[in-house]
């Protein structure tokens, strides 16, 4: 792995480390808390990165010290050529991740165990076939399940994206927790967040309290895990399983004070927070033969302490002017 000095610092101090990396704001499903329920505009394909240029941007990254990235959509599996793609960015030496709806996963497997992808996150938010069809508005919940226990028994490590919504899946938060019993699988239980056309509120989130009264009403005793470093969860397990389970507690206990994540979409922007509204085109100076590390530099120092300074009531006018999560990455 490569081992650079951090060069990518923010103004409190933070390096920043980790890129996640948007292949595609494509996706084979509709989940309503990530696409509107109108649809987006989709972006032109001229202004969407090319491979080459992913892979070179990349590499740009890795030069100031990322040492971690991670694919996300949209849906990254669909974008063509994917496997090229993942071939090429394993050459750089960074720790790859992936986040995905597992639908096609099955036809990567074999390449990422050969190339060392092994850290796997699941976009599942039901255990019922049913559900699964009226989150998504798609049925391809068995095959979802068959390509998730084939990744599992080929040892990777996996992760379940759990976003909870009172009244959709907050009965099966236990569920999930029994999963865990018996398999080294992660459940990662993700607080509703407000992202632009999504019908946020509050009142349709489970909180970090809550869910931790929901397992231990049912399982007893939990353990707190201790946390690596920059991790977007707190973690913990029930005593004497086998796996462990997360919570993501961007709502009501922000994690923001070590971040060390950058975003950059599809179309070649740089974000800096999930949140933030404002982004640092990368993808034209790139195209027109231009160093961007200063811009890099330069772009991270904008970056705010929490939540792009949004307050605790998650203002509509301020997250209604960001990207649909879908046009983000997940």
């Amino acid at each position: 792995m490569i081992d650079k000095k951090p060069q990518i610092i923010d103004n409190f101090g933070r390096p920043h480390t980790y890129l996640r990396i948007s292949l595609t704001d494509r996706c084979n499903l509709r989940c309503f808390y990530c696409m509107p329920e109108e649809g987006i505009e989709l972006m032109e394909k001229p202004s969407i990165m090319t491979l080459e240029e992913i892979i070179e941007m990349t590499r740009t990254f890795r030069d100031l010290g990322v040492d971690t990235v991670r694919l996300t959509g949209g849906e990254p599996l669909v974008r063509k050529n994917f496997g090229y793609l993942v071939e090429e960015l394993a050459k750089l030496g960074v720790t790859l991740k992936l986040t995905t709806n597992g639908i096609v996963l099955d036809k990567y497997l074999e390449l990422f165990d050969k190339i060392g992808l092994r850290k796997i996150n699941f976009s599942l938010d039901t255990l019922d076939k049913a559900k699964s069809v009226f989150i998504t508005k798609r049925d391809y919940y068995e095959r979802i399940m068959r390509n998730l226990n084939m990744a599992l028994d080929m040892g990777m490590d996996i992760k379940l994206n759990i976003v909870l919504i009172k009244g959709v899946n907050d009965k099966e938060i236990n569920d999930f927790i029994a999963l865990t019993k018996d398999k080294k699988i992660t459940p990662k239980f993700i607080e509703f967040m407000p992202f632009k056309g999504n019908k946020w509120d509050w009142s349709k989130g489970v909180s970090k309290e809550e869910i931790l009264q929901t397992v231990g009403d049912k399982f007893g005793e939990i353990e707190t895990l201790q946390n690596p470093k920059h991790s977007t969860s707190t973690n913990f397990r029930v005593k004497g399983h086998k796996g462990s389970f997360g919570i993501v507690s961007t709502i009501t206990n922000p994690f923001c004070d070590d971040c060390n994540r950058i975003r950059l979409t599809a179309d070649g922007k740089m974000k800096n927070c999930l949140f933030a509204t404002s982004e640092t085109d990368l993808l034209t100076p790139f195209r027109n033969g231009e160093k961007i590390e200063s811009t890099i530099l330069e772009a991270i120092k904008s970056k705010k302490h929490s939540r792009d300074g949004m307050d605790v009531k998650m203002d509509a006018e301020h997250y209604e002017q960001n990207r649909s999560m879908i046009s983000i990455g997940g």
